[in-house]
């Protein structure tokens, strides 16, 4: 049986990496689905086991986070703040640094993949418009929703599963994090303004046909209100109240639901359910390897050869490199077992989130940014995303590194 549990968990962990699997039309979610189907089947885990495999308070966080999110953008929010940002009379550097902060901001409270979805668009639209190149402001975009991302514990996914797998405060984690994400959002502004080299307009300073289809969404204050309210109970209860955070989170968002404008369709429809269904199969898929005893052994056998994974140097090595191999997600979900130093939890949260700016494929929000900018007649290919992203990367985990070294000595 652990035979058999090893290989689909090398087939499953295979299609992570890949992004499918060979002759067959399957993403990273598909499989992952098929990975808990194939555990089960086999009878390596029960559909009991399964079942409590499945972090559901992780998964109601998620979901709730999502429904807050769709509220915000069903209501024009983000559109009218980058069209508002875009319109302001400053120069291309103090531009991309005023985007760089706002993005950031609403990406620790909001999903920084659906701030990377809406925000795209408009901001294609708005630099030609200016006749600046979109470019440069589109990858701001991308590394500056994975930066900022990582202030909070409801910035991201893999956030939201360390801090409920942790049990980690949400306020001494944001102070924790604090000062690595504000250096790694003036490193990113730093890298970009360095590496345009002054050449912010387009060739020749034309302005390129804007393509029909794309049109920005009115703003509508009682539901961005609503939106804003909603996520400021959240963070308050987070704050200071005693009561479980996927309860009071999937309370308001039961309370979002209850609209007399915006249909319940509408608002799920925008609601991720391929990431959930990922985050449920991988459970059961991770579950399955650690009841063979594999995982166990091989940390116990490493640390007889005087490589500790448990220990914070070697963690924040398997992170990154983990994080660019097969998604920061299912890093985390592998490395969590071995979370044990007093600081385990913002050293996985910081270095997997920073670690997806690497390359395109390293981050969902990189991926929507370049998909979004492909529709809208911009193309960004992986070396253009690897000028920006690769120094960027070094500079973040550097800082990181330096800071979590300072705190463990300090």
């Amino acid at each position: 049986m652990t035979t058999t549990v090893l290989l689909i968990f090398g087939l499953v962990y295979l299609g992570m990496i890949l992004g499918g699997l060979p002759f067959l039309q399957l993403d990273r979610t598909g499989i992952g689905l098929l990975g808990a189907i194939a555990v089960i089947a086999t009878e390596a885990v029960s559909v009991e086991q399964a079942a409590r495999s499945i972090d559901l308070p992780t998964l109601l966080l998620l979901f709730a986070f999502m429904v807050v999110s769709a509220q915000m953008r069903l209501g024009g929010f983000y559109d009218w703040v980058t069209a508002r940002l875009s319109a302001l009379a400053v120069s291309p550097p103090t531009l991309l640094g005023m985007l760089i902060a706002v993005v950031a901001l609403l990406s620790a409270v909001f999903s920084n993949d659906i701030v990377c979805l809406a925000v795209a668009p408009v901001l294609v639209d708005a630099c030609m418009r200016r006749s600046l190149d979109p470019v440069p402001f589109l990858l701001g975009l991308a590394c500056a929703a994975n930066v900022g991302s990582a202030a909070t514990l409801i910035g991201n996914p893999q956030n939201m599963l360390i801090g409920q797998t942790l049990q980690l405060s949400f306020a001494g984690y944001a102070a924790e994090a604090a000062v690595p994400v504000l250096a790694g959002l003036a490193l990113t502004w730093a890298v970009i303004v360095v590496r345009v080299q002054g050449r912010w307009q387009l060739a020749g300073g034309a302005t390129p046909e804007i393509r029909p289809g794309f049109g920005t969404q009115d703003l509508d204050r009682w539901q961005t209100v609503k939106g804003m309210m909603a996520a400021l109970a959240i963070l308050l209860a987070f704050l200071f109240a005693p009561w479980p955070r996927e309860v009071v989170a999937l309370t308001v968002a039961g309370v979002l639901l209850m609209s007399r404008q915006l249909h319940s369709s509408r608002m799920l429809g925008l609601v991720d359910w391929e990431l959930l269904v990922l985050f449920m199969g991988l459970f059961v898929v991770n579950d399955a390897l650690q009841r063979t005893g594999v995982p166990a052994q091989l940390v116990t056998d490493s640390a007889a050869l005087g490589f500790h994974l448990d220990h914070p140097v070697p963690l924040f090595g398997a992170t990154f490199v983990l994080s660019n191999l097969v998604s920061n997600v299912p890093a985390v979900m592998l490395l969590l077992p071995l979370a044990h130093h007093p600081l385990s939890g913002p050293l996985l949260a910081l270095a997997s989130t920073f670690a997806g700016n690497l390359f395109i494929v390293g981050s969902i929000a990189n991926i929507i940014v370049v998909d979004a900018a492909k529709r809208r007649g911009i193309f960004i290919d992986w070396r253009q995303h690897a000028r920006i992203g690769v120094p960027v990367t070094i500079a973040t985990m550097a800082v990181t590194a330096l800071y979590l070294w300072w705190r463990m000595h300090s």
